[in-house]
C-alpha cells in the first residue's frame, strides 16, 4: 500500500462506493413501499417456482442484508431477513433475479457454468498472484512478476463473466415477474428496473476494480525492469 496505489486505485474505489451507495438507496426507497399483491420475498419465489418449472430449488431464510443468493450446489434459494419476509416491491425484485440465477443453472447457461468453474482457481489466484508480484519485484526475478500478473488477472476474467451472468439474471427476472402478473403497475416496473440497475453497476465496479489493479502491477513490473536495466 503506497501512494502510488491509492491514486491508480482511487477512480474505481470511488465508483464502487458510488454503486454500492446506489444499491443502498434503491433498497431503502423500495423496501418500504409493498407490491400490489402485498406477496413477501418467500411467497414470491413459491409463487413463481412452478410457473417456470423450477420445482426442486429449496427456499430458505438467512441472515444479513442484500445477502441474497442462489447456490446450483445444491439447488438452495436464500434470501435475507429484508426480503423473505417483508412484502414490498424490493424483495419482489431480489427474489426474482435469484430465481433467474436459478434458472441459467436449470438450463446450463453458458457463462454461469464457465464462472462455476473457475472460481476456485481465481480465489488461489488471486491471493497467490499479489504474493508472487511482490516477491518478483523485490528479488527482481522479471519471470515471477509476470506469472504473479497472470495469476491475478483471474480475477477480471471473473468480474467479465459474471457481468452478463448477472445481467441476464436481471432481464429473465423482469419478465418472469410480468409474466406471472405480479408486477401490474408501473410503480412496481419502475421498483423492479430502479433495483436491478443499481445491483448490476456493483458488478462493473467490480470489473472496473479487477482492470485497474492489473494495470498497476503491470506498470509496477514496468518500473522494476527500468530501473534494472538503469
Amino acid at each position: 500500500m503506497n501512494l502510488s496505489y491509492l491514486i491508480y486505485m482511487l477512480p474505481a474505489f470511488l465508483l464502487s462506493l458510488w454503486a454500492q451507495s446506489k444499491v443502498k438507496g434503491a433498497f431503502r426507497k423500495w423496501s418500504q413501499l409493498p407490491n400490489t399483491h402485498k406477496v413477501t420475498g418467500v411467497e414470491t419465489a413459491e409463487h413463481l417456482k412452478p410457473r417456470v418449472g423450477l420445482q426442486n430449488v429449496t427456499v430458505n431464510r438467512i441472515e444479513g442484508t442484500l445477502t441474497d443468493h442462489y447456490d446450483p450446489r445444491n439447488e438452495t434459494l436464500s434470501l435475507s431477513q429484508g426480503v423473505a419476509d417483508v412484502p414490498s416491491i424490493a424483495a419482489m425484485a431480489i427474489t426474482a433475479h435469484e430465481l433467474g440465477h436459478a434458472l441459467q443453472d436449470k438450463e446450463g447457461y453458458g457463462p454461469m457454468r464457465i464462472r462455476s468453474t473457475i472460481v476456485p482457481i481465481v480465489g488461489l489466484g488471486s491471493n497467490l498472484g499479489i504474493i508472487l508480484v511482490m516477491i518478483g519485484i523485490a528479488l527482481q526475478i522479471s519471470g515471477l512478476t509476470w506469472l504473479g500478473i497472470i495469476l491475478f488477472s483471474g480475477t477480471a476474467l471473473f468480474s467479465l463473466v459474471t457481468l452478463p451472468v448477472e445481467l441476464d439474471a436481471s432481464k429473465r427476472a423482469r419478465k418472469i415477474l410480468e409474466d406471472s402478473g405480479l408486477v401490474v403497475t408501473d410503480e412496481e416496473r419502475k421498483g423492479v428496473d430502479d433495483m436491478l440497475k443499481a445491483a448490476a453497476w456493483t458488478y462493473v465496479a467490480g470489473l472496473v476494480t479487477s482492470l485497474v489493479q492489473i494495470i498497476y502491477y503491470i506498470s509496477m513490473a514496468g518500473r522494476a525492469s527500468g530501473s534494472r536495466r538503469s
